[in-house]
C-alpha cells in the first residue's frame, strides 16, 4: 500500500511539474517572441532609415525618387554632394539676401555613411533575418495642390523577417495590423501621401 502510495505521489509530482511549466512557458513564448520581434525590427528599421536617407538625396539630384535598387546603390557609390558656402550679399543693406558659393564636392557614400564603420551597401536592398528578400520598393509621382509631386514607399512584411519564429504567432500579429488598417510589418514612406514617415515614428 506505501508502495502504491509512493508512485501515486510521484506521478502526481510529475503531472505537478509538467503543468507548471507549461503555464511557465505560456507565459515566456509570447514575451519571447515579442522581445525577437522588437530585436530584429530594430534593424530592418535602420536599413529602411537608410534606404529613406539615400532616396531624399535622390531626389534633391534629380526632382524624383527611384524605385530601383541597382541604381539607388549606384547613386550612393559615386553620386557627390555640393558643398556650399552661404554668405550674406554684401550689398544687401536688409541683411536677408545671400550668396551661395560651391566650393566642392562630396562623396554621398562618405556624407551619409562615413561615420558607419563595415557599412555594406551591396546589404542596403536586403530585409535581415529574412535569407535576402529584397524591400518592396516602389516610386512614383501623385497630384497635390496642382502639381505633381515625387513619391517612394519601401516595406518589410513581418513574413519576410518573422519567417522562423511561431507562424501562429506571425499571423496574429499581421491581423492585429489589418484589423486596425496598418501595414503588417515595417515601412517608410507612402504611395497615396506626400510623406516619407516610417510606420514606427
Amino acid at each position: 500500500m506505501d508502495k502504491k502510495l509512493t508512485i501515486i505521489n510521484i506521478v502526481l509530482a510529475l503531472v505537478a511539474i509538467f503543468l507548471a511549466y507549461k503555464i511557465y512557458d505560456s507565459i515566456r513564448q509570447p514575451v519571447l517572441f515579442e522581445n525577437t520581434k522588437s530585436e530584429r525590427e530594430a534593424k530592418v528599421v535602420q536599413n529602411l532609415k537608410d534606404i529613406r536617407s539615400t532616396q531624399v538625396l535622390f531626389k534633391q539630384s534629380y526632382n524624383r525618387y527611384t524605385a530601383n535598387f541597382d541604381s539607388l546603390i549606384e547613386y550612393i557609390r559615386s553620386g557627390e554632394l555640393p558643398v556650399v558656402n552661404i554668405i550674406p550679399d554684401p550689398n544687401d543693406t536688409t541683411f536677408t539676401k545671400t550668396i551661395n558659393d560651391t566650393v566642392g564636392y562630396v562623396k554621398v557614400l562618405d556624407s551619409l555613411f562615413g561615420s558607419r564603420a563595415n557599412f555594406d551597401v551591396k546589404a542596403l536592398r536586403y530585409i535581415p533575418y529574412s535569407n535576402n528578400q529584397e524591400f518592396e520598393i516602389e516610386a512614383g509621382f501623385i497630384f497635390r495642390g496642382g502639381m505633381n509631386v515625387p513619391v517612394f514607399e519601401a516595406k518589410a512584411p513581418y513574413e519576410s523577417y518573422l519567417h522562423d519564429l511561431d507562424r501562429q504567432r506571425v499571423r496574429n500579429a499581421a491581423a492585429q495590423q489589418k484589423d486596425i488598417d496598418k501595414y503588417p510589418g515595417v515601412k517608410v514612406g507612402s504611395m497615396t501621401e506626400a510623406s516619407i514617415d516610417g510606420n514606427w515614428e
